[in-house]
């Protein structure tokens, strides 16, 4: 019975991408330039874009926005869906201690809806555990749950005693022994090599490692590196030998400069970044993703000193740090740190991109093409294009003019198949 349940589920979503439809609106941002393009006529058959600009397109049901501006579906490079936010510091890890693995999974299904109604119909999902994340993946693939699309990362790697060390010296005890590789914790290369070989067998399709210490950890100075030059040059070696793209968690400017020299394909947050790191990003193509949005979790939450202290620093010096990335020419990448802050908020980091000197069409670049490059989908995703996979949101009015309407999204379809359309049901067009 179950099995045929999920069949049918999957088989409704394959039957809904199958239509046609002309979806128009007052102007269109492709994800690649620098202005909008009027009016927006996008025709979509099926799971991809059949063309862009064809106003003359009349073959197919008509989705008439009115006053919108149709985008590429949004692309978020750092998320953590199966975990929740909490601004109760101690009592989040206690409830997050004594949920059970199917709670923790119904959970993480609620955090997904809310980014895919947001928007944003793809997410790199760095750092999970129970390899709750592969379960969430897969069950939105097969049609079972709404969600967007993922990549994940199953545990993140790091040393004993470090940022990707659940246990983090509270657990000690409770446990029978230390966390090792089959948990995320490396400390020689080839234990590296061993736990990238180990995410990749159970579903990985990016490797994310903590190279420094991190803000949330209890043990840790945020910016002291974490892992030595050769355990990263292994870890990232093996995940580029097995086709994996690779992430580092980095606020410190010593253990992000090692990810570089590794080849990290991105570095996460990027806070404590000296002009070194970043001329070495920027001579190698290395992508930040700065997370900005942290800060509205941050101030909701409460913390203890330790750990206090060391957010009020971190987020003193992102505004900063992001603006000399910019000026030096590093790429840019939208990534939120979602759990940090509530699911769902996700495009409040267009705004602050935005706050901090980037133009509206580069901080919508950075969610769409630019993020499609990093994650290795560019070929299907990040622009509106003939033969690209119809992902495409609706925002009101025009977000070169307001980046602050990308918080309102009336309009998400993910393959072809509409999860939202707030201005009007669909009408079916003369043909």
């Amino acid at each position: 019975m179950r099995t045929t349940t999920l069949f049918l589920l999957a088989l409704c979503c394959t039957l809904k991408a199958q239509n046609t439809y002309v979806i128009k609106a007052a102007r269109l941002f492709d994800g690649k330039s620098d202005r909008v393009i009027q009016p927006a006529v996008v025709v979509v058959s099926g799971n991809k874009i059949v063309s862009v600009g064809d106003t003359a397109a009349t073959a197919g049901s008509v989705i008439d926005l009115g006053d919108a501006t149709l985008l590429p579906g949004f692309i978020d490079a750092h998320t953590h869906l199966t975990m929740d936010f909490d601004p109760d510091y101690i009592g989040a890890r206690e409830r997050q201690e004594s949920r059970t693995i199917p709670e923790l999974a119904i959970r993480a299904t609620a955090n997904a809806r809310k980014t895919l109604m947001a928007g944003f119909t793809t997410v790199r999902d760095v750092g999970s555990g129970e390899f709750l994340d592969v379960g969430l993946r897969n069950s939105i693939n097969a049609g079972v749950v709404p969600g967007p699309r993922m990549l994940v990362s199953v545990h993140a790697l790091g040393s004993t005693g470090g940022h990707c060390d659940s246990g983090d010296g509270y657990r000690f005890g409770f446990l029978r022994h230390e966390m090792g590789p089959e948990d995320g914790v490396i400390n020689t290369p080839d234990q590296a090599r061993y736990a990238v070989r180990f995410n990749i067998k159970y579903g990985a399709d990016v490797i994310k490692t903590c190279a420094t210490g991190g803000v949330l950890s209890p043990t840790d100075d945020v910016d002291a590196p974490q892992l030595t030059q050769a355990e990263l040059d292994a870890l990232v070696s093996e995940a580029h030998d097995l086709r994996r793209r690779t992430a580092a968690h980095a606020h410190g400017a010593e253990g992000a400069k090692r990810a570089i020299r590794a080849g990290i394909d991105s570095v996460e947050h990027g806070t404590f970044l000296d002009d070194e790191a970043l001329r070495m990003m920027r001579e190698r193509g290395t992508y930040l993703v700065p997370t900005l949005a942290v800060r509205t979790g941050i101030a909701e939450s409460k913390f203890p000193p330790l750990v206090q202290q060391k957010a009020d620093l971190a987020v003193k010096a992102q505004d900063a740090m992001l603006r000399r990335a910019l000026a030096m020419g590093v790429k840019i990448a939208l990534g939120t740190d979602a759990a940090v802050y509530p699911h769902g908020n996700n495009a409040l980091e267009f705004v602050l991109m935005s706050n901090d000197g980037m133009t509206p069409a580069q901080s919508l670049r950075a969610g769409t093409s630019v993020a499609a490059d990093l994650l290795g989908v560019a070929n299907k995703l990040g622009s509106l294009e003939s033969g690209k996979l119809a992902d495409i949101v609706a925002v009101p009015g025009n977000p070169l003019d307001n980046i602050k309407v990308t918080g309102s999204v009336m309009f998400v379809m993910k393959e072809g198949v509409i999860y939202r359309n707030d201005r009007q049901p669909v009408q079916s067009a003369s043909r």
